[in-house]
């Protein structure tokens, strides 16, 4: 029996309350987002968290136990009403991380074997097969060997062989990750000008946040089979939602106890202050204090367990000033912490720095300034890019209403 079809579906692509398990492992437990068309959604995560099973039930390479698939306004999956359309009939697309490229076959031979397989007319294969080429800058590689192909090239030919046959929604499951640092670079930038001419709507799975925030309008976390947090790009980057995301995202992340909930004290004018946010005092362990912004609706209260969240990017090194201990009100409205380097390692233009501070350990990113180890530092932070996370925050239930807006 044919699946029933959406009259006017807002989103191109719906998933609703998708679970999987393998054996005893659960890899999907209840996922729910909707994707926009012609738009990009990252499903974001480290291996194991559930992303790439994701994408296979989404493509019928797997098959849930429970939950609902639409693509288009069509029902491809609803375990429900025992609907679940064989790929083939699922009218998409799918680079996969290893390419998949025939060597017995000629680059056209690889491509238009959707096509093919379709039963396309020889005529439409080669027009369609010379067309998609042309846009992935291998228009003069027709007829030549698989075997010939670089890495780079063998990438583009999936490509071209995942949209040749002009599919509605193309999946990516970690598509860049065996390319070189600076092609990486370059197939982002190309893959976001092929999708605005074509116009497709694309699932990206990666592990690599700089990916996903290149490429996507949405980005979905994933943890242990589960939806972490959702938003655009720079709100997921800049303000993290949950601890797990926050340790994902590379930020320092220490314990400590709130003292008091309020505005911060003189705090420099300079300071961007959001009249929304409210702030807290935080003992650490080792006595210190400092404050910071609260990074969730519900504020934790005086005497609560929380996390104090710090990016690398966002601490200040310079030659100490004051002799030992913290010095939070004498910095500006800074918080201020006196270290000791203990690591240091060149990228570029900029030094990785690992310093001892007050027994505990600050990871800090900053222009090339010639530090060594043993040096004396001083540390200091704006309170307002200090995030207060409660110590055992997960996403809330409102938020996950919100993954109905992740298109």
């Amino acid at each position: 029996m044919e699946p029933p079809v959406s009259p006017s579906p807002s989103h191109f692509v719906r998933i609703e309350g998708l679970k999987k398990r393998f054996g005893d492992f659960v890899a999907l437990n209840g996922v729910s987002f909707d994707v926009d068309d012609g738009s990009t959604l990252a499903l974001l995560g480290p291996s194991g968290c559930g992303k790439t099973t994701m994408l296979r039930c989404i493509a019928g390479l797997e098959t849930a136990e429970e939950g609902y698939i639409e693509i288009g306004g069509k029902v491809v999956f609803d375990s429900s009403s025992r609907v679940n359309l064989m790929p083939e009939q699922r009218e998409l697309g799918i680079v996969f991380q290893s390419y998949a490229v025939w060597p017995h076959m000629t680059v056209a031979e690889n491509v238009g074997f959707p096509l093919k397989v379709r039963r396309t007319p020889k005529a439409e294969i080669r027009e369609r097969v010379t067309r998609i080429l042309k846009l992935v800058g291998l228009g003069d590689w027709y007829d030549r060997p698989a075997t010939q192909l670089s890495g780079g090239q063998q990438q583009r030919v999936a490509l071209a062989r995942a949209l040749v046959h002009e599919p509605r929604l193309v999946l990516f499951d970690e598509a860049l990750s065996n390319l070189d640092a600076q092609l990486r670079e370059q197939m982002r930038m190309e893959l976001k000008i092929l999708q605005d001419r074509l116009n497709f709507t694309a699932i990206y799975v990666t592990h690599d946040q700089a990916e996903a925030f290149a490429l996507a309008e949405h980005v979905v976390v994933m943890n242990r089979g589960h939806i972490e947090t959702v938003g655009l790009p720079r709100d997921v980057f800049h303000r993290p939602q949950t601890p797990f995301v926050a340790r994902f995202l590379g930020l320092n992340v220490h314990s400590g106890t709130v003292l008091s909930v309020g505005r911060v004290p003189d705090v420099a004018n300079h300071e961007p202050l959001d009249a929304d946010d409210v702030y807290a005092q935080v003992r650490l362990p080792d006595g210190e204090t400092l404050w910071g912004r609260i990074g969730q609706d519900s504020p934790p209260r005086p005497g609560d367990d929380v996390l104090v969240c710090l990016r690398r990017e966002h601490l200040g090194l310079s030659a100490p000033s004051v002799s030992g201990g913290i010095a939070t009100q004498a910095l500006a409205g800074r918080n201020g912490f006196i270290g000791t380097i203990r690591a240091s390692s060149f990228l570029g233009l900029t030094e990785e720095y690992v310093i001892d501070v007050s027994g505990g350990e600050l990871r800090a990113i900053q222009p090339v300034s010639g530090l060594d180890a043993g040096d004396p530092v001083a540390v200091t932070v704006r309170p307002c890019d200090c995030i207060i996370l409660s110590e055992h925050r997960t996403l809330k239930a409102t938020q996950r209403a919100d993954l109905k807006k992740a298109g």
